[in-house]
Parts: structure tokens; sequence; C-alpha cells
């Protein structure tokens, strides 16, 4: 046996050597590209319509992946025109499936590459890039005996992953979900047939005939909200409205929200942007986080939730100046300096220079 062994080796070696600078995995990668647990990647099984703006995606995750918490995201590397361009999506299946899949649903936005991209094109097949599954929005334990669920929007695709993972462990669920019309939300025909069998008290509100969803509203809806442990996602002006009225009635702690994007501002300005590592250099108008302006020109770099939660896409600030997004405040750094920023809630505000 070790005689085979040692052959097979040699072997490996000589085909490494013939195939000099790709070595053999490399061929690998093409052919069986969910083999390589260092490079995680997922296979498309099948799209499947939601609305006339979303798409669910069922995805094969390759070697390396980790089960997900239900409530979680995770990061999908799109190639859109030639640039890998990195987006967090909600997972939306229970991390129970037997089949090992799973599912992300997609919301087409105004302006939105990644998310037009795969509503439009998303095809069986497709080959995306995938990143470990992340993020505090989850169920508690042990389980609430009485919970709400206050969703807007594609806010309803962590919801609906926990609806779909713990449903049977949950006593009494209110699920109050705000979308443009009947037929604009997500999920609307298995959250209707959930409250049709008494699973759930589901509250639908529809912004183009009741406005946006207040917490007044919900108030009304469900007198008894402050008795329940609640989940809020979705537009950041409502969940903004949601934690001031929690925070007044002091019942901040039952409330747990997840954002879609942080308030960005347009502060004007920009500048040209230098990613050192890289040698790229990008023209921009300052309207933009640079974590956005370097992806589309095809630099590769760390992210996380996007929102200026996670951390996971600060980088060096080398020289120059950029503007946070959210507040308009300005970070200097002089020639040698290292100061950390975060990449996506930073936009230039002059020439700057970043590790990237």
């Amino acid at each position: 046996m070790a005689v085979i062994r040692n052959l097979r080796t040699g072997a490996w070696r000589v085909v490494e050597l013939i195939t000099t600078p790709v070595v053999p995995a490399d061929y690998l990668d093409v052919v069986a590209p969910l083999r390589n647990k260092d490079v995680l990647r997922a296979k498309v099984d099948a799209v499947r319509p939601e609305t006339a703006n979303s798409v669910t995606l069922v995805l094969r995750p390759g070697r390396g992946w980790t089960k997900h918490e239900p409530g979680q995201y995770v990061r999908l590397g799109v190639d859109v025109d030639g640039v890998r361009l990195w987006r967090s999506y909600s997972i939306t299946s229970s991390p129970q499936r037997s089949d090992g899949r799973i599912t992300v649903t997609v919301n087409a936005v105004p302006d939105g590459v990644v998310s037009t991209h795969l509503v439009r094109k998303a095809r069986r097949g497709m080959i995306l890039h995938l990143d470990t599954p992340t993020g505090e929005f989850q169920l508690c334990s042990p389980r609430p005996a009485k919970a709400l669920f206050v969703t807007a929007g594609s806010g309803i695709t962590p919801v609906m992953g926990m609806l779909r993972s713990a449903l049977h462990e949950l006593s009494d669920v209110v699920v109050v979900h705000s979308a443009g019309t009947h037929e604009a939300v997500v999920f609307g025909a298995e959250l209707r047939t959930l409250a049709a069998e008494g699973r759930i008290r589901l509250i639908e509100r529809h912004t183009r005939a009741d406005g946006r969803l207040k917490p007044a509203d919900v108030a009304e809806l469900v007198p008894d909200l402050f008795e329940r442990e609640t989940w809020a996602c979705g537009p950041n002006e409502m969940v903004d409205d949601l934690e001031s009225h929690w925070t007044d009635a002091e019942s901040a702690h039952l409330l747990r929200t997840e954002r879609f994007r942080p308030t960005l501002i347009n502060s004007g300005g920009g500048g040209t942007v230098t990613f050192a590592q890289s040698g790229t250099v990008v023209e921009t108008d300052g309207s933009e986080p640079l974590l956005d302006s370097g992806e589309s020109a095809g630099v590769l770099m760390p992210s996380g939730c996007r929102m200026g939660i996670c951390f996971s896409c600060v980088l060096p600030l080398r020289e120059g100046a950029v503007r946070d997004l959210r507040d308009g405040q300005l970070t200097v750094a002089e020639p040698g300096d290292t100061i950390p920023i975060q990449t996506c809630i930073s936009a230039a505000a002059g020439p700057c220079t970043i590790d990237g």
C-alpha cells in the first residue's frame, strides 16, 4: 500500500510540473467547482419566482459550508460584467433541510446591480462564490411564549427563515408585514396559508393603500405588543421609529432589529481614490462608499454586513481624507499614517489612499 501511495504522489508531482504555473487542482476546480473547501462556492440548483421583482435561489453549497442559524445571512460573490461583487442575503431555508441545500430570496432594487442581475439572469447551474453564514438577528433560546415579527419589503426574508425552522416551537406568533401591494408580498401565499391553518396571526399592510407602517399602527393592531419578544427588519426609517417607540416604553430589551443598510448622506466633494495594494485609481464624486467604488473597479475588498456594524470591511487609510456617510464626520490621515476606516460607510472627501 505504501508503494502505491508513493507512486500516486510521484505521478501527481509530475502532473504538477507539466501543468505549471496552473496546478492539477485548478483544473479539478473547473470540472468540480464545489470540491475545494478552502474556496467556498455554491451551484444554483433552481430559480423560483416569488413576485414580479424577486426570486428564490436554491443553492447547493460546496465543501466547507457550515450550517447557519435561522435568521442569519450569507454573502454571495457574483460576477457581473467581469467584476466580482459581493452582497449579503438572508438565508430563507431551514438549516435542517434533508438535501443540504439552502435558499436565499433576492429582491431587485432600483440601481441594484447584483440584485437585478440575479433576479433577471440567474439560471440553474450558475456558480456563485460563498462566504460562511453570519449575523446576530436570531431567535432567542428558550423560545418565547409570545412572539411578534414586524417586517417590511424584503425584511420578511430572515423572518421566513425563522418561521420555516422553528414555528413548531412557537405557540403564539403574530406577523405584521408591510409591502406595496397584495401581489408584492414576498412569500405571500405561504404566509397566508400559515394564517389560514391558525399557525400564525398575519396582519398585512399595503403601503399604496394604507401608507407607511408606523409604531402607532403596530400598537393598534397588536395591543399586547410589549408582552411579546419582537423581531423587526425593514427600511431604516421604520426600524428607527420602532426602536424609539420601544425605548420610550422602557421595553427596548424586548426588541431585536436588523436593517437593510445605513442611511447615507450625500456630502458632495469626492476625489481620487488610490487602492495601494492593487494600484487601482478611481475617480469618485463622494456619493458612494469606498467599498462600492473599489468593487466596481474590480478591487477585491473585504466586507460583511455592508452597514457599518460588523467591521469586516476595515482597511487602513494611508493618506488623505474620507467622510462618514452616516453623519458627515471627517477622518484625515497624514502620509505614513495607518488609520482604520470602515469602507462600507466611508467616501472620499478629497484625494485619498487606502490599502486594497
